[in-house]
């Protein structure tokens, strides 16, 4: 028991070890940039106290965001997706998987749940013990089921998920700024000390250093990551997570990797809000609460497809199994508002009526 204790507080302490890393490079650059470059380097005062200012708005809104990401806890599911205690205990006693399917698909009748696992599975965390919200995994670093979990980041030593996602974006994006304005702003200064055009600069040996170093890891880390920004501004683009990406998400009808997408304006404002005076800011601004998302049914027939009266649940026509319907939050009608339409069934036939609050379905864009 107790090398297991040890043994975890050491892999505690060794997941800090990136974060570490990045934060002394961090401060490093900080005083290569201000002091050997800025202080010993550069004669003119008027580019300095440019330099220094710019420097100093990106510094801070890279520190700010990088801060953000790594302190902000992951969000998890809310009580209601924990079984009761009956049905914990029932679950808990029965063998039989279809009838333990049975209980998790009682407790989940009334859940915003519209995803399934690839075998038509309600998603149940036996770790955490309960039912999965849609988007929502399990992070084993972490040892907590994350909502809407992108991945976990050694870099942050943390889960990017609903809490923290827009944060993380926004470090990738100001710490792009940060390498590219320090590598911009070193280049005709690394040139010169390459060229030994400055030979006379107060501690020219110790700035050389600092300054040829400097625009190394400036460029080096502005081209690794310019890549993994531009892939995650491509998920936002198409409302996906890195585990969707690898692994399409099980709707009704079959696995679908378009299922959350709204368009790429509503996947925007679903990851950075409604209000674009806040979109650069590390402030948490994104819309839902993480356990229920505006979904995209997908619909091979729309013919041959029957939405249920209010009080029933929605059958899936591939393998029978019930899905809860809940109506949508506010933040999500707001998402679906230009292009919904509501559907209502009768005992003869089916009427689309504007504005009803029933079952919503929104068509695939081609």
């Amino acid at each position: 028991m107790a090398p297991s204790h040890v043994l975890k507080c050491c892999q505690k302490v060794l997941a800090w070890v990136p974060v570490a890393f990045i934060a002394l490079v961090v401060a490093w650059s900080y005083y290569a940039y201000v002091v050997e470059l800025c202080v010993f380097t550069i004669s003119s005062t008027a580019e300095k106290a440019v330099y220094l200012v710019v420097f100093h708005l990106s510094f801070f809104m890279f520190v700010w965001s990088y801060w953000k990401t790594i302190f902000t806890s992951p969000a998890s599911p809310s009580n209601e997706f924990c079984l009761s205690k009956a049905d914990k205990e029932q679950y808990e006693k029965e063998e039989r998987p279809e009838s333990q399917q049975e209980i998790l698909r009682r407790a989940a009748k009334d859940l915003p749940i519209y995803t399934t696992t690839a075998s038509r599975a309600i998603r149940y965390c036996d770790r955490c013990q309960l039912i999965k919200p849609d988007r929502c995994h399990h992070c084993s670093a972490c040892d907590i089921c994350v909502l809407k979990m992108d991945h976990h980041c050694p870099w942050v030593n943390n889960c990017v998920g609903f809490s923290n996602y827009k944060f993380f974006l926004l470090f990738l994006m100001y710490s792009l700024l940060y390498c590219l304005f320090v590598a911009a702003t070193v280049l005709q200064y690394f040139i010169k000390f390459w060229t030994n055009e400055l030979p006379d600069v107060q501690n020219a040996t110790h700035a050389k250093f600092h300054v040829l170093f400097l625009f190394f890891v400036a460029a080096m880390f502005f081209i690794s990551i310019l890549s993994l920004f531009s892939y995650h501004c491509w998920l936002v683009g198409k409302n996906r997570s890195t585990i969707e990406t690898f692994r399409a998400p099980t709707f009704r009808n079959g696995p679908d990797k378009n299922g959350f997408s709204l368009g790429c304006s509503k996947n925007l404002r679903e990851v950075f809000g409604d209000e674009k005076k806040y979109w650069l800011l590390p402030i948490f601004t994104s819309l839902g609460d993480g356990c229920n998302f505006p979904t995209r049914l997908v619909i091979m027939d729309p013919e041959q497809v029957t939405v249920p009266s209010q009080n029933e649940p929605v059958k899936s026509s591939v393998a029978n199994q019930s899905f809860p319907t809940r109506p949508l939050s506010e933040s999500q009608n707001r998402l679906l508002a230009s292009d919904c339409q509501w559907v209502e069934s009768g005992p003869e036939e089916e009427s689309v009526k504007t504005g009803a609050k029933k079952h919503i379905i929104v068509s695939l864009e081609s």
